[in-house]
């Protein structure tokens, strides 16, 4: 539940949270440290006292015997000369047993060590080393020293026990302790204001962001970046990512709107196109149905115009079906050839439907003899392009004037061209004459040959799903150039 309710908060609240938790546990583990190491100090301070006093004692023990009480001190203690102020001193027979406890000065009520209970063995371990006791009452506690006598008198004891008070000690600590508490919470407190502040700052790039985004949901154009920040920061490379991805969702909706709007132009064009068929058959088809052809020479007219139009209907969905078939990338029967057959063909095919225009066959550009232009392609395909072609040079161009067939091998690629010599096309013709249904003739008229405006885009089509490119050159005046070029085989 804890995990969940975190993951509610902020960004910039869980960063100053998380700053104050290790700030926290830093300066828990390094007050832990200070503390037992000054303990530890202290502690070794009483047992020096404890150590360097014990051996006097002992030694003055076998010197002079066990001290006697004074009967007239309180508590019965021996004397002022024998006892540190604070310290309490006993003696331990062999037995274990801690006997004749002093202490100066005394009064009634103070707390005394507890003295372990210790047989033989036990005291044997604890001696010549200090440690620790709880006070009879109270919550005090001693550090304890028992050093051996070293005396094989049986009448003096074994150990003299010396015991002082780590009351110093602890209240030192706990001092120690309160400040390292009130330094805690002050140092969290500037931190937490500093660190409020300093995220704040530091979080207001991703701030503008979000707003930035925010304004691009609620309908600001896509065009809008948002805002610049240095490359080498985390905010600065996410920037550079979501301008990156921005630019992608708009060049994405460019082309989406680009081809709704041309699937819209396609959609009417075709509906143009076949409409004038169809009102042509229909019209004709009425004027039968209802007796308005007369004699049989005008029956036999009008069935011609209507299987003109029929053929023409044919051709045109042909055409369709067959950028249909390139857009939907269906597979080519690829095969070795040489283009050199399908030059000589058109050749033959333009000198067919224009005996008086002159053709020529050279390799490319004009310069040389025909070429060896070998290349794997579909055969049926590349005589459909040369055809479209061939056509359009014919039906564009005036009667009797000259078409150049080239075709050879250019750089790594096979190349076959059909250039004219009519009045070519300007730039902005240029630009769209592989378009679907576009024509030069804006009055879209079909006589002297006018067609659909699919011819080029046909061609285009299959020249791209055979790996290649389809070039035009062309100048107001100065004819026009179709290159295709083909990788070699």
């Amino acid at each position: 539940m804890a995990g969940l309710r975190l993951t509610g908060l902020s960004l910039r609240s869980r960063l100053v949270l998380l700053s104050i938790a290790l700030v926290a546990l830093g300066l828990t583990v390094s007050d832990t440290v200070v503390l037992g190491s000054v303990r530890a100090q202290l502690v070794g301070r009483v047992d020096q006292q404890l150590e360097r006093y014990g051996d006097s004692l002992a030694y003055r023990v076998r010197a002079e015997g066990t001290p006697q009480p004074h009967p007239g001190r309180p508590g019965g203690g021996p004397g002022r000369a024998w006892l540190p102020s604070q310290y309490v001193v006993a003696f331990a027979g062999a037995d274990g047993r801690v006997t004749d406890q002093f202490r100066e000065p005394v009064a009634a009520g103070d707390p005394r060590p507890l003295w372990p209970a210790m047989d033989g063995a036990r005291l044997r371990e604890r001696m010549g080393r200090a440690f620790e006791v709880p006070s009879d009452h109270g919550d005090g506690t001693w550090w304890v020293l028992i050093v051996p006598v070293g005396s094989d008198d049986p009448a003096l004891p074994a150990g003299v026990v010396v015991a002082a008070p780590l009351d110093d000690v602890s209240s030192t600590l706990d001092h120690l302790a309160t400040a390292f508490e009130l330094i805690g919470v002050v140092v969290a407190l500037l931190l937490a204001a500093a660190g409020w502040f300093a995220v704040r700052a530091g979080l207001r790039p991703l701030r503008r962001i979000e707003e930035t985004a925010a304004e691009i949901s609620a309908g600001r154009p896509l065009s809008h970046r948002m805002p610049d920040a240095s490359p080498h920061t985390e905010t600065g490379r996410l920037t550079s990512a979501l301008n990156g991805m921005l630019a992608q969702i708009e060049s994405a909706f460019a082309v989406r709107a680009a081809s709704e709007e041309q699937m819209r132009r396609f959609v009417a064009d075709a509906s143009h196109e076949l409409r004038t068929p169809l009102a042509g058959i229909r019209g004709f088809a009425e004027l039968y149905r209802m007796g308005a052809l007369a004699d049989e020479a005008d029956v036999k007219r009008t069935m011609a115009r209507i299987e003109s139009e029929s053929v023409r209907l044919s051709g045109l969905v042909e055409d369709l079906l067959t950028l249909v078939r390139m857009d939907e990338q269906r597979p080519l029967e690829l095969a070795p050839m040489d283009l050199r057959t399908l030059a000589v063909d058109a050749l033959h095919d333009t000198r067919a439907l224009d005996p008086a225009r002159e053709v020529t066959l050279t390799g490319p550009g004009g310069v040389g003899l025909p070429g060896p232009a070998p290349v794997h392609g579909d055969e049926a395909r590349l005589r459909q392009v040369i055809a479209n072609l061939v056509g359009n040079a014919v039906a564009h161009t005036p009667a009797g004037s000259p078409v150049r067939i080239g075709v050879g091998s250019a750089g790594d690629g096979a190349v076959i061209e059909v250039a004219d010599s009519g009045p070519g096309l300007t730039p902005e013709q240029a630009a769209r004459v592989f378009e679907r249904f576009y024509r030069v003739d804006a009055s879209r008229s079909r006589q002297a040959g006018g067609g659909a405006g699919l011819g080029l885009a046909i061609a285009s089509a299959l020249v791209r799903a055979h790996g290649g490119v389809l070039e035009l050159e062309t100048s107001p005046g100065g004819g026009a150039l179709f290159r295709v070029r083909l990788e070699s085989a």
